[in-house]
């Protein structure tokens, strides 16, 4: 996607921020009193909404210079969401044997970072294409790889390995996120709270498709 930035939202300009997934869901009310419900998505889309307590006037300058250089709705971003970040549970450490990312066939060696929700059948798996660098960790049939062993895209979320996966080999990784949004609004409003502090009003994220 074009029309996105490498950059990544300051932590503190979101604290306090509220948000979570919203899906979409089309129901259908038959005659017999029974639904039909279906969804278009396969993959839950994340909203949130930052900035809604009185903040120093530096941080609301800086929130409004970060807005701008985005140009408004028009360029995404990176975003960490203080609840999802990680391969794994929040207060654990990413390990290599986390997310499944596919099977060796002997000559496949690029995967896609993805993250597991729910288990069995009804897990939904959710494409991972923003990793912070460095946090990346592979492990092929639980033997964890030397980092010089593989590569990855930062930009896409593509692992890259040296040496193709032997067939049946299961390719695992743990590792940390951002979640790719844009401002959903195209003005900012700000309130001051006093000589020293401001609120800036309804500032919308939501999570864009790379």
């Amino acid at each position: 996607m074009s029309a996105f930035h490498e950059t990544r939202l300051p932590a503190r300009l979101a604290f306090g921020c509220t948000g979570g997934v919203e899906r979409r869901t089309e129901v259908v009310s038959l005659a017999s009193g029974h639904e039909r419900r279906s969804s278009p998505w396969a993959q839950g889309r994340r909203r949130y909404l930052i900035a809604t307590a009185p903040r120093p006037l530096d941080d609301a300058a800086e929130l409004v210079a970060f807005f701008e250089a985005r140009r408004g709705q028009l360029y995404g971003f990176r975003f960490r969401d203080p609840t999802d970040f990680k391969s794994c549970a929040p207060s654990a450490q990413p390990a290599a044997v986390d997310q499944a990312l596919g099977t060796g066939d002997g000559a496949r060696k690029s995967f896609q970072l993805a993250k597991a929700y729910g288990v069995g059948a009804d897990a939904v798996s959710r494409v991972i294409a923003k990793p912070v660098a460095g946090t990346v960790k592979v492990a092929v049939a639980g033997a964890v790889l030397a980092p010089a062993a593989f590569s990855v895209d930062a930009a896409t979320g593509i692992v890259t390995l040296v040496s193709a996966p032997a067939s049946g080999a299961a390719v695992t990784a743990g590792f940390e996120f951002d979640t790719p949004v844009r401002f959903d609004i195209d003005r900012l409003d700000l309130q001051m709270e006093g000589f020293a502090a401001a609120r800036i009003t309804a500032c919308p994220l939501v999570e864009v498709r790379v």
